[in-house]
């Protein structure tokens, strides 16, 4: 070990992945120091966990992010649906999921969209963002051991490409660190769930023929059910380079030694059902879809996110967006206690919050898997009567605890049906507004503060912020609605901010930084500066 003293930092992150990335661009934008450690020696070069539903593309957005993704996903930006085919040039085939948004307008509910972005050309624009933001990330770095004491975390790195130790002193730590979590294990953290439903292997081929069969079907996934070609197939540029994920058998005997290059060709041959199709076989990889949701997120000053604190399979693309969305989560309460805004029993509501959402998730990604048969599961494993459809599960997941005022904890985590109206612990609704000659989100607004919005009357909701900002020490911005001369934000169409928001012309909605309603006020009142001070030390803990 070096004798080099310890280095310190106010939050260690363990993974850089997609949730570890993610988390380091959100605490950056919080103007949070931190370091990341990542044990392999570059991101990502499989191209996997492409789907970023709506929410998750809301936060990138806000994070200043979106226009950089968009770019790096471009070539796949027209595909959307679930195609089922016996064979690709066979005579049987249906449209499983026409279109992703469910016919919805997506853009009155949203600022986003959908983004088909493959985790190999996500991680490189996060990667890039986060060091622009300051991030400290080190690859070919290992977590070798780390011990909780009274101050912090003291871990244990190891360079892999140099071997060198040296020690991190860190206020907390954030494990991204996958399935096989380490972190998760050294804290005898348990999991609940079935586990493992089916294993697949994703096989990254080139094909210059393939797009004459495929022809104009923009597709996300195709699924071939013809046993001799089983799997699902995905194109990564359109034109010559291809993913297909093949089902394997392990409790048959099924080695993965068994699927040679030879044996891949002739079954992407069978699944296109062109016996001399061009095929060349360029990477493999094993993985396994499993149900898993760990029995706490965390002890202490270690937080889990991401696929170390659940696993679900990858149908619905819900995996790698709820990670994400963890991280958003967690970040801005690591923010708001760091700097002595919130107590630290706020960081207790990061699990009350986001592992019923992954329970909640991980079951509709089932449901999904068998809806779709997906190659290799069975449907009686995970079928489920949930009715709720991709865009549901996606927006309207809901928060019960003590960082939100007036939730409805009999409420389910996911409703049957799409419902966005301002309740708290919902996501906050969207409305396009002018503020002054930009055209924005009202989304836009929330990320490194609380936001309250109100309508006529605001003038009293504004000094009752000033004033509650000001006895507590913590930022509270105030944006008053509507078309007169001292409202902040113009509706651009003639959309009701109070109906929206589900509150009444003299009320108010108090928003959180990480765009979820944490209090909702039905009208004027006339101690508002007292019942919104008493409101925000309750959110922050500090009552």
């Amino acid at each position: 070990m070096s004798g080099h003293e310890a280095e310190s930092v106010p939050v260690l992150i363990v993974g850089g992945s997609l949730v570890g990335l993610s988390t380091s661009v959100f605490l950056g934008r919080l103007g949070i120091e931190h370091m990341l450690v990542e044990r392999h020696a570059a991101t990502s070069t499989h191209p996997r966990g492409r789907g970023n539903n709506v929410r998750t593309m809301e936060i990138y957005r806000t994070a200043g992010l979106e226009s950089r993704i968009r770019e790096a996903a471009r070539v796949l930006s027209g595909n959307d649906g679930i195609l089922q085919v016996d064979r690709l040039t066979g005579t049987q085939r249906r449209w499983i999921v026409g279109d992703i948004s469910g016919g919805m307008d997506i853009s009155r509910v949203s600022s986003s969209d959908w983004c088909l972005c493959s985790q190999n050309d996500l991680e490189p624009v996060l990667l890039e963002y986060a060091r622009e933001q300051g991030a400290d990330i080190r690859f070919s770095s290992e977590l070798l051991s780390f011990a909780e004491h009274a101050d912090g975390v003291r871990a244990q790195i190891r360079r892999r490409d140099t071997d060198e130790t040296y020690t991190v002193d860190a206020q907390y730590v954030v494990a991204a660190d996958g399935p096989r979590s380490p972190v998760r294990g050294h804290l005898a953290i348990g999991q609940s769930g079935p586990g493992e439903l089916f294993h697949n292997v994703s096989v990254t081929f080139r094909s210059r023929t393939l797009q004459d069969h495929v022809g104009d079907r923009r597709f996300v996934v195709c699924y071939v059910t013809d046993p001799a070609g089983e799997g699902a197939l995905l194109p990564v540029d359109n034109k010559e380079r291809w993913v297909i994920h093949v089902p394997w058998y392990p409790d048959r005997g099924e080695e993965l030694e068994d699927f040679t290059d030879e044996r891949l060709s002739a079954h992407i041959r069978a699944a296109v059902g062109v016996p001399d199709i061009d095929v060349e076989i360029t990477g493999k990889a094993p993985w396994h879809a499993s149900k898993r949701v760990a029995d706490s997120y965390g002890a202490g000053r270690i937080f889990l996110a991401g696929d170390s604190a659940h696993e679900m399979p990858p149908t619905g693309a819900f995996g790698s967006n709820t990670g994400i969305q963890d991280a958003h989560n967690l970040a801005w309460k690591l923010a708001a206690v760091l700097r002595g805004w919130a107590c630290t029993s706020l960081l207790d509501s990061y699990e009350l919050e986001r592992r019923p959402v992954a329970l909640a998730t991980g079951t509709r990604a089932c449901v999904q898997a068998a809806d779709e048969q997906h190659p290799g599961f069975s449907p009686a494993a995970g079928r489920n009567n949930d009715p709720a459809d991709l865009m549901t599960v996606a927006l309207c997941y809901r928060y019960a605890s003590n960082a939100v005022v007036g939730a409805h904890a009999e409420q389910p985590i996911v409703p049957d049906a799409f419902q966005l109206g301002g309740e708290p612990g919902s996501r906050a609704p969207h409305m396009w507004v002018m503020r002054g000659d930009m055209r924005i989100s009202t989304l836009d607004l929330y990320e490194r503060s609380f936001v309250l919005l109100a309508g006529s009357g605001g003038q009293k909701w504004r000094t009752a912020v000033e004033r509650a900002s000001l006895n507590l020490g913590v930022p509270i911005e105030a944006y008053l609605v509507g078309t007169g001369p001292d409202h902040d934000l113009v509706p651009d169409t003639d959309a009701d901010w109070a109906e929206l928001h589900g509150t009444a012309e003299d009320g108010a909605v108090l928003v959180r930084p990480d765009g979820f309603v944490a209090w909702r006020a039905d009208a004027a009142m006339p101690d508002a500066d007292r019942v919104l001070t008493n409101v925000m030390q309750s959110l922050l803990c500090r009552d």
